[in-house]
């Protein structure tokens, strides 16, 4: 038996083939499968686990024993909304609303009816109506400085003083020259005289007279010559005393005494600015020039100076004076506003924020301009109605002054336009007015979370579970109980 059962081994060796072989390495192994089922079934159970925790609690939308479904008509709003229509319903909105989390709140403002004033916002930049920079006429050495940096000083005070002493030697020069001149003239106009005579009496030739006379102008122009040395050595002298040319505060100066200076010294010793009255330099608008010239013609118009953030009212003036031409490169026209500046609130070089009052729109109906939507179709508001539903509603905008939109149509004074939460929204949702500030809102919902971080099935006092006791309603509320408000 055993040798028979040998043979039968080998013979089903020898029958293995190697498509037998093939076959058995094509065999997929099974860990795939086993995978795919492992994270099914974490989907079956993250499902449920999602759906446990949606489902309200017991009691949460309506009494005990009503169930989830409630009253005909009426379906499940959560959080303090408790039971309202459902889309469709008897008493129910005709569609929108959410299944979970109830009526949306939002802020709102009532539109209003007012003078709206037109104004014109630009960029501009304090400039000097008089800057000037100082420097020498004459070339010598700098004795003294007579000022101060930051000094104010007025038309005419001494600046500076060069060494007058090669002016003063060039006068006296000058002046002698003249003086040796004038005498030679004297002497030449006697002889000429005498020799007039003589020629009248036949005494002498002609051509010496004629030589005498060119003689005479010879040494009137040489006089004529030292009178204008004498005056350029006086006017070196003037300029050796550098005085202020205009009134104003003094810069940061150049030299120092001891260096020589000269006329074609490019930085000049020091410059001069005048602070008061000083100007504002700004762009306009083409579009605007014909109001801002108007304005200009009834005698100037008012013009604000603000600061960098454009928060605070620096100075106040008056635009007086416009640019000849128009910028095509930009389309703009330069302007230029003048304040007095006695305060010296304005530096000149500063930058400022400019306001124009142009005009005044009365009885103008205005929104808060985060009312005013941007869509497809153009500008749009949510209006709240009496009951409480938010209305879509196109309206026509108008001039935006700050915080405040003008409607040309589609809002009326005194009607109700959502301002805050309007992403939330859509045509037709009930929503809940909460016009509280922002601060106010975190801080009652923050009350709300510590309320609820209490121990479990605790009931604030004439509230409903996580709310702080006490705590108002909204008008019409139903409570989590199912009872109308007490």
């Amino acid at each position: 038996m055993t040798d028979g059962h040998r043979m039968k081994n080998d013979e089903r060796s020898s029958m293995t083939t190697p498509e037998t072989k093939a076959a058995s390495a094509r065999r997929k192994p099974r860990w795939p499968w086993i995978l795919m089922l492992l994270l099914l079934a974490g989907l079956v159970a993250g499902g449920y686990y999602a759906y446990v925790k949606t489902q309200p609690e017991e009691g949460e939308w309506g009494p005990p024993g009503m169930g989830p479904g409630g009253p005909p008509g009426m379906r499940p709003g959560g959080g303090q909304a408790g039971m309202r229509p459902s889309p469709g319903g008897p008493g129910g909105p005709p569609g929108g609303g959410r299944r979970f989390g109830g009526d949306p709140r939002v802020g709102s403002a009532l539109a209003e009816k007012r003078d709206l004033p037109v104004t014109l916002v630009a960029l501009g930049t304090v400039t000097a109506l008089e800057s000037v920079t100082v420097r020498s006429r004459v070339e010598g050495e700098l004795l003294s400085l007579h000022f101060t940096e930051g000094q104010r000083v007025k038309k005419g005070d001494l600046l500076a003083q060069i060494d007058p002493r090669a002016f003063e030697v060039e006068l006296a020069q000058g002046e002698a020259n003249r003086a040796r001149n004038q005498a030679l003239l004297a002497n030449a106009r006697e002889d000429l005289a005498r020799y007039e005579t003589l020629l009248e009496q036949d005494s002498i030739a002609a051509q010496q007279v004629t030589n005498q006379r060119s003689l005479v102008r010879q040494y009137e122009a040489a006089v004529a010559a030292d009178d204008a040395t004498i005056a350029n050595a006086r006017l070196s002298l003037k300029y050796a005393r550098i005085t202020a040319p205009i009134s104003g505060r003094v810069g940061l100066r150049q030299v120092t005494p001891g260096n020589i200076v000269r006329s074609s010294d490019t930085e000049g010793l020091l410059s001069i600015t005048q602070e008061a009255p000083i100007s504002v330099v700004f762009a306009l608008p083409e579009p605007q020039l014909p109001q801002v010239r108007a304005a200009i013609a009834r005698g100037g118009l008012p013009v604000e100076a603000r600061d960098r953030d454009n928060r605070t009212v620096l100075a106040t003036g008056t635009l007086r004076i416009l640019d000849n031409q128009i910028d095509t490169s930009t389309g703009t026209v330069k302007a230029r506003a003048l304040f007095e500046n006695r305060d010296n609130v304005l530096f000149p070089n500063q930058f400022v924020n400019v306001k124009l009052k142009l005009d005044t729109i009365a009885g103008a109906t205005v929104v808060p301009v985060s009312a005013v939507q941007r869509g497809a179709s153009g500008a749009f508001v949510y209006v709240v109605g009496a009951d409480k539903v938010a209305r879509m509603r196109t309206v026509g905008t108008g001039v935006l002054e700050g915080e405040l939109q003008q409607i040309v149509d589609g809002v009326q004074p005194g009607e109700r336009v959502v301002t805050d939460g309007v992403d939330r929204l859509r045509d037709g949702d009930t929503v809940r007015i909460d016009d509280a500030p922002p601060a106010g809102r975190q801080g009652a919902a923050g009350g709300r979370d510590a309320a609820r971080t209490g121990p479990p099935g605790e009931r604030a006092q004439g509230g409903r579970p996580g709310d702080a006791a006490g705590a108002p309603r909204e008008p019409g509320e139903r409570r989590r109980d199912g009872l109308p408000p007490p």
